[in-house]
């Protein structure tokens, strides 16, 4: 997937862990959360290759926590730094990193969104502009998201003129652990699609 990594432009590509739904206790690098998302980005390091620069969001505190949004804010800083040194964003999210991305994709110039087994509950991905292409992964298993919700909701953006796609990963649950490899796979080849589609856009 690195092949053509001289000639495409810069792209970033910032990983955005999942939480729980209200928690002020503080982020730290070995709750699962974080960890989970710590072998997607050396995942993704490494299947990407040099042509893409990949960085993982870290939250300070663990949880969504409305109204004060901290992780939608930490995740805002990231973007806006981020939004200074490159044309290309992609935002890989998993669980509330789904539900980060859609917001942040409504308030930035965002390529693209990866993301996998969203917590979306309440039609987040509404938010996401037609300018923002939107890739779905989700296991069939998924006790804890909604499977069902972020394909519907996948197709309602479709309709709406987003370029999204929802692909089942059959009998997995919400957590990656039945066949990482195959979620870190899937992941790198739908971040390159979304990359060569941007590159297209712009030649």
């Amino acid at each position: 997937m690195s092949r053509d990594s001289d000639t495409a432009p810069p792209c970033h590509v910032l990983v955005l862990p999942g939480g729980k739904v209200d928690s002020r206790q503080r982020s730290r690098p070995w709750q699962s959360a974080r960890l989970r998302m710590m072998f997607l980005t050396a995942s993704l390091r490494r299947r990407l290759g040099p042509g893409y620069r990949v960085e993982q969001v870290r939250y300070r505190y663990r949880g969504w926590n409305s109204p004060d949004l901290d992780a939608l804010n930490d995740a805002d800083r990231a973007v806006r730094r981020l939004g200074a040194e490159s044309r290309t964003i992609i935002l890989v999210g998993h669980s509330m990193g789904g539900r980060v991305a859609a917001h942040l994709a409504a308030a930035h110039d965002i390529a693209g969104i990866v993301a996998l087994a969203p917590w979306w509950p309440a039609e987040d991905a509404n938010l996401i502009p037609a300018s923002c292409r939107l890739r779905v992964l989700h296991g069939t298993a998924d006790s804890w998201t909604d499977p069902e919700s972020s394909r519907r909701q996948t197709l309602s953006a479709r309709a709406r003129g987003v370029d999204a796609d929802w692909a089942p990963m059959q009998g997995a649950g919400h957590f990656m652990v039945r066949d990482a490899s195959g979620w870190h796979a899937r992941a790198a080849e739908l971040v390159a699609d979304v990359h060569e589609h941007v590159c297209r856009s712009r030649s």
